[in-house]
């Protein structure tokens, strides 16, 4: 079985988040595909099989499945036109557990049509501001999409303050969700930066989230007032997401680049 290894919203190697993609070739069981991923040890594994009229994607964790995942979805799209499953001018269709996705190409980069997922304001869980190590001026919650996987929003008021974020994941491990920390951009190209933690799905700090963006996007497009926006995930790796909001949907633009190809065995 082939496995590629892609490094989502970057436009060279060893930027942004790397996405295991395993080409399917038959039905495979939840078990094999949770201990692929946790070979893979990435923060998301992507298994796609061909379908009728769709591509069946689904993803895992080290440790579970999740029911969205963006900078994955990003990297089968790309693998999928890479190696001539999908001509380059066709729009990428998949089946998943957020209902069908689409990915299409624009010019060097891809756009992703994913499920928006806007936060309300509530109350952060017990320990949460403590554990992550940060005074916010605002905290919403997303509705879970199936798996126990929402999102905490905390906004902080400064880009400095989310680069000072300085998480206790044992902490954060025993909390449920994941947590997304941001603030507005001190400075032009970008709109807002972020940093999304996740220790509850075994992963301490995704590098670019695109799931997240899909909670991003319509806070940040309300709060400035407008409809194209950037992000900048500033995580240690970091990558750009370029955004905006249609209705219950969110187009997330992003670049991707294979790192490696191999052979699964087992």
């Amino acid at each position: 079985m082939r496995v590629f290894q892609v490094d989502s919203f970057a436009s060279r190697p060893f930027e942004g988040n790397p996405a295991a993609v395993c080409l399917l070739d038959h039905e495979r069981d939840d078990r094999w595909m949770q201990r692929v991923a946790a070979e893979m040890n990435l923060s998301e594994t992507a298994f796609v099989l061909e379908g009728s009229d769709a591509f069946r994607l689904r993803w895992f964790t080290p440790t579970t499945e999740v029911a969205l995942c963006g900078h994955a979805t990003l990297a089968t799209a790309h693998v999928l036109w890479e190696t001539g499953k999908l001509a380059r001018d066709q729009v990428a269709a998949f089946e998943t557990l957020s209902g069908r996705l689409l990915a299409r190409r624009v010019e060097s980069w891809i756009e992703l049509n994913l499920p928006a997922s806007p936060a309300t304001e509530a109350a952060p869980p017990a320990g949460c501001l403590e554990a992550l190590g940060v005074t916010a001026s605002w905290v919403g919650r997303t509705a879970d999409r199936g798996l126990g996987d929402f999102e905490h929003l905390v906004v902080l008021d400064s880009e400095d303050a989310v680069l000072g974020t300085r998480p206790d994941f044992q902490r954060l491990r025993a909390l449920p969700g994941s947590f997304i920390v941001t603030a507005p951009a001190a400075s032009a190209p970008f709109d807002f930066v972020s940093r999304c933690f996740a220790p509850a799905f075994g992963i301490d700090e995704d590098p670019v989230t695109g799931a997240a963006h899909c909670t991003l996007l319509p806070y940040w497009a309300e709060r400035l007032g407008k409809v194209e926006l950037v992000g900048h995930q500033v995580s240690a790796r970091g990558g750009v997401v370029r955004g905006r909001v249609a209705g219950d949907r969110v187009q997330l633009g992003g670049q991707a680049v294979t790192v490696f190809r191999g052979e699964l065995l087992s």
